[in-house]
């Protein structure tokens, strides 16, 4: 018979279909199996108005099967069928697809039965991936003569009369030889094949079933003898092996908390209950359905470069992607779960998207809804709120930090600090809501723990007078709270800041005279002290604290610290005040020593700066010069 070539420009095209198209060859098993229900989606929609069609929702299937000795895979459906016209429009002429013309012909349908996937006539060609010669044996519903397109790839393909009792279709592959590293002959294994269509036709709506390897206790004999040992058998069973029907699809009022939970351990490999769901159905002008999922901790990979982020994709139950990340703003990249939506734009090969409007309207919707579950955790289970910023509150602080604020009106309602009132964590909302109007900032301390900030001597006064104070121990919680600038309006402010509480007249009056009357000291600890200091001064922040330091210019000693980590070739550095109290015993010793001993007042002037860096949890330049100076006083 006369072999026809390809309507389609050139072996070129065809070249570039099997060999560039597609990213994983496994995946034309996915593309025969979607052909396949479409198939059978023509029929069952012609079966709503046609009584004749005889076969009923439960009637449709499509079949798997392997013959290992011939080296194929046939995929078998009882849908539409094609007769010889179709057959040479859709499979003799590449990128045509009588899919998409059946799809506009319904596009104005009510039944939501008709979801069809296959919008581009190219998925029967992936089949020469991993095919040296594909055979399709097809009779058209309502038709009398079925018909056989053969085809072993570029050259062309033959299409003639065959034998077939009843319509259908049957794609029949005969796999390449193994060659050049690629073994083809692993398709030919049960638990690859059941393997490829749970990944990725876990879903399609009808049954795809496969005769598969079964082993079974023979039937022991009416008397067995004494030394009798049970014998098994192997035999093939068919079997669907398919779930059918995703979870996502069901009405959430028809889904148990075991049905979610087992889902999840299953479908994302975690031991570890979820601390929330979202079962999201939307309909209207664009039409999807999503199951998210948010971890109980971080997956062991999370914070590396080998961690794949992103929903997995599916079109009317057909998995498109494995890793969308499109769908997913970073910030909320540890949500695992779903999304399935017939109306989002496929590109030829069905394995990425076009980043259109259905898209971007999605991802917005979805990061909307996975704030709002948040702070619905954060008010109605808190313990797990907890547990979950505990997993990924640094990946919040770090979004806002990373985007330079962008993203604050995002996030920053969901993160929590320290409190010295509570004395337990709480939220930047929940301070504001119970904060006097009267109180001019919200303060904050930073220091490694929580106990460390609640004794900084800075804190004191503050504390002392009252007012709730932020513990930061995160050593990027500084800069955060220099990008996130004020919560409603009420501006966040350190308690080492001498705006953070207004001195009355008497102290303002005692701290200027303090200045004046030891101006002759201060400058005496600066020109010891020489470059390590900026200035030396008298203290409005300190109370009953000896010293502290603080900084001067835009640049924090905790914003200093949290960037040398970053080992930066230009490193930034605060200029450093040493603040001393006139009030305190130390501050007496100092001053009669400089009156009395100029050499031991430089040595109380070093110990005291020392000191300052400890309180700051700044190292010590020279431990060994430190301990000689401590030493040196106790003679």
């Amino acid at each position: 018979m006369e072999k026809k070539p390809f309507k389609a420009e050139s072996q070129r095209l065809m070249d570039l279909m099997i060999n560039s198209i597609y990213t994983h060859k496994e995946i034309f098993l996915r593309e025969i199996i979607s052909n396949a229900s479409d198939a059978i989606d023509k029929l069952a929609y012609r079966a709503l108005t046609d009584e004749g069609v005889g076969l009923s929702r439960e009637d449709f299937r499509i079949l798997v099967t392997v013959d290992k000795d011939a080296r194929t895979i046939t995929v078998s459906d009882n849908g539409i069928g094609m007769d010889k016209e179709a057959m040479e429009n859709n499979l003799g002429t590449i990128a045509k697809s009588g899919s998409y013309q059946f799809k506009q012909e319904t596009e104005q349908s009510d039944d939501a039965e008709i979801d069809i996937i296959g919008q581009f006539g190219v998925g029967f060609y992936s089949a020469f991936m991993v095919a040296d010669k594909v055979i399709v044996r097809s009779k058209a519903y309502g038709a009398s003569e079925a018909y056989r397109w053969e085809s072993e790839g570029v050259e062309g393909y033959t299409i003639e009369p065959c034998e077939k009792e009843f319509a259908g279709t049957e794609v029949i592959m005969t796999l390449k030889e193994d060659a050049d590293g690629e073994e083809y002959s692993k398709y030919l294994e049960e638990s690859t094949l059941t393997g490829l269509v749970r990944k990725y036709s876990d879903y399609i709506r009808y049954p795809i079933r496969m005769e598969l390897s079964k082993t079974r206790k023979k039937d022991e004999p009416e008397n067995p003898p004494e030394d009798y040992k049970p014998e098994y058998e192997t035999i093939q069973e068919w079997e669907t092996v398919n779930s059918m029907v995703p979870l996502w699809q069901r009405p959430k009022s028809k889904v148990s908390d075991e049905e979610y939970q087992s889902f999840y351990r299953e479908k994302f490999m975690d031991w570890e209950e979820p601390i929330a769901v979202a079962h999201i159905a939307a309909e209207g002008n664009l039409e999807y359905k999503a199951l998210l999922y948010v971890p109980a901790r971080a997956p062991m990979d999370y914070f590396t470069a080998d961690y794949k982020r992103g929903l997995q994709l599916y079109s009317s139950g057909v998995m498109i992607m494995e890793h969308c990340e499109a769908l997913l703003p970073d910030y909320f990249g540890f949500v695992r779960g779903v999304v399935d939506s017939p109306d989002v734009s496929l590109n030829i090969s069905r394995e990425m998207l076009q980043h259109d409007r259905q898209l971007k309207v999605i991802a917005n919707n979805l990061e909307k809804k996975i704030k709002a579950e948040l702070v619905k955790l954060m008010q109605n289970e808190r313990e797990k709120y907890e547990k979950f910023f505990d997993a990924f509150g640094v990946q919040l602080k770090y979004a806002i930090l990373n985007a330079y604020g962008a993203n604050k009106e995002q996030l920053q309602e969901l993160l929590l600090f320290w409190s010295s009132k509570e004395n337990k964590r709480i939220s930047l909302k929940e301070y504001r809501d119970r904060m006097p109007e009267s109180q001019s900032y919200v303060y904050y301390a930073v220091a490694p723990t929580v106990e460390k900030a609640a004794a900084l001597p800075q804190a004191e006064r503050i504390l002392n007078a009252g007012f709730e104070v932020l513990y930061l121990t995160g050593e990027e919680d500084e800069l955060l709270m220099q990008i996130l600038q004020s919560v409603d309006g009420k501006e966040f402010l350190s308690v080492g800041d001498e705006k953070a509480l207004a001195l009355t007249e008497a102290e303002q009056a005692e701290v200027e005279k303090a200045e004046e009357e030891s101006r002759a000291l201060l400058d005496f600890v600066k020109d010891t002290l020489g470059e390590r200091v900026s200035a030396v001064r008298i203290s409005k922040i300190l109370k009953s604290g000896a010293v502290c330091l603080s900084s001067d210019g835009p640049i924090s000693i905790e914003m200093e610290k949290y960037f040398s980590k970053m080992n930066s070739p230009f490193p930034m550095q605060a200029g450093r005040v040493l603040e001393l109290n006139p009030a305190s015993s130390a501050f007496g010793a100092l001053k009669g020593s400089f009156e009395a001993d100029p050499e031991k007042a430089a040595k109380y002037a070093e110990i005291l700066y020392y000191q300052a860096l400890l309180i700051s949890d700044l190292p010590i330049p020279d431990p060994v010069r430190y301990s000689e100076l401590v030493c040196s006083l106790m003679q």
